[in-house]
């Protein structure tokens, strides 16, 4: 019996690899919140809170470089169809919500990325040092802080919404949505 777990060609599934990037991503989003929440819980100037904020820059950048992967893989692989089919509204708003995540996977990063260059401090990535995106403007690099707060703190609503959806679409309309990327 053939494989159709990590079958790329299986198209009731999305491919192996855009599952595999999806469950990842998810990991690191998981750990990029999680480290500059942590962070609260030590004293500013601390090791242990600067080395949380280090984390959350590093994979914060993390998931901006592979968000692109998984953009080149979209172009590569279409998604398999949703069975049944889902009105069309509905298809509607699952594109405006994936549409939604890319860009807070790409403009979180960037925001981040600007605000260390903002603060004239350097922008650490394993071992990396990236070059700054703008000149050193600790009143800008406020500003661009505030922004990202407040779109990271709507980030866990959209991340919500998305999980809530695939549960809604496995449970309610009983559709296929959430097995096309599950790993199993």
């Amino acid at each position: 019996m053939k494989n159709t777990v990590m079958s790329p060609t299986n198209s009731s599934r999305y491919h192996s690899l855009t599952i595999l990037l999806h469950w990842l991503m998810v990991i690191l989003l998981i750990a990029v919140y999680g480290s500059i929440t942590l962070r609260e819980l030590y004293e500013k100037g601390t090791a242990m809170r600067n080395g949380l904020k280090q984390t959350h820059f590093m994979l914060g950048l993390l998931v901006f470089a592979l968000v692109w992967v998984r953009i080149g893989l979209r172009m590569l692989f279409p998604s398999p169809p949703i069975q049944p089919e889902p009105s069309i509204w509905v298809h509607l708003a699952a594109k405006l919500g994936h549409l939604a995540l890319y860009g807070l996977m790409i403009a979180m990063p960037i925001a981040g990325w600007m605000i260390l260059s903002g603060e004239g401090k350097p922008i650490p990535f394993f071992g990396l040092e990236l070059p700054a995106l703008i000149e050193p403007n600790k009143a800008l690099a406020k500003n661009i802080e505030e922004v990202h707060e407040t779109v990271g703190e709507l980030g866990y609503v959209l991340i919500g919404v998305h999980a809530v959806a695939a549960l809604f679409h496995h449970y309610f309309l009983q559709d296929n949505t959430l097995r096309r990327m599950l790993p199993w």
